[in-house]
């Protein structure tokens, strides 16, 4: 459904009505479809909620309107939207940035995090995606999905990835990057515990990322998935799903 949010249109869906909540939202303009196949193995325990982060997917908004501020209290408008008081909150890639900002402001609303091939920081520097979102997008999506997959046998999931993210406006695209730009949360404040999850065959962000953010988080578990690209919850969505029950699930706590 579509629900006013902060000030934008927001899409968001849930699934299941388990005892524990997982909420779930993707990295640069991908859609909560990202996580479709951990939620559909979680849901018969979980309830599972995802959503479209502004500028990505179907929350269409001016490019203007996409900061790191309005993205985190996006994501708590969500919680509330949906009832939720506490939950796991679970991110992929730039999405973990703003998950870890998140933690760090509202630490009374986060049970666990889980963190898909979240990158330390984006750097000062003007990012690539965002020079080549405004130079041409489809290229530039064409180019960084084929660098997500690595994995053979997933030209499929190569053309859901590229669809999915040229549903974003490209100027939102280079702005969701830009934003970003010299992010770095203060990682010793975040006692939310953390599972990390890389991929081993990861070229975009690599599992050395996920190493030295382990080392900077105070309650962190690190994972690297052998011969797994950028994107674990569409590549591998078992051992993912497999990972979160492992850590949060009914029982655990």
């Amino acid at each position: 459904m579509f629900q006013r949010i902060n000030g934008a249109m927001l899409r968001t869906v849930a699934f299941g009505d388990g005892p524990r909540t997982l909420v779930a939202h993707g990295g640069w303009t991908a859609a909560w479809a990202l996580w479709e196949g951990p939620f559909e193995l979680l849901s018969p325990g979980w309830r599972c909620v995802g959503f479209d982060h502004r500028g990505a997917g179907a929350s269409r908004v001016d490019p203007s309107s996409i900061t790191v501020d309005a993205m985190v209290d996006d994501l708590i408008g969500v919680l509330d939207a949906h009832g939720i008081e506490r939950c796991v909150l679970a991110a992929e890639s730039m999405g973990g940035l703003i998950a870890r900002v998140a933690a760090q402001r509202h630490p009374e609303r986060f049970d666990g995090l889980v963190l898909i091939a979240s990158p330390y920081g984006l750097g000062t520097g003007a990012h690539p995606l965002a020079v080549g979102a405004r130079r041409d997008y489809p290229a530039t999506v064409a180019a960084f999905v084929a660098a997500c997959l690595p994995e053979p046998g997933t030209e499929h999931l190569a053309s859901f990835g590229r669809h999915m993210l040229l549903e974003a406006d490209p100027d939102c695209a280079a702005v969701l990057m830009e934003c970003c730009a010299g992010l770095e949360p203060d990682h010793a404040a975040i006692r939310t515990p953390t599972v990390l999850v890389y991929g081993g065959a990861d070229a975009v962000v690599p599992p050395s990322e996920g190493e030295r953010l382990a080392a900077a988080l105070p309650d962190a578990t690190l994972y690297v998935l052998d011969g797994i690209g950028h994107v674990p919850p569409l590549t591998a969505p078992g051992e993912v799903a497999a990972i979160i029950e492992r850590h949060f699930g009914a029982g655990t706590r």
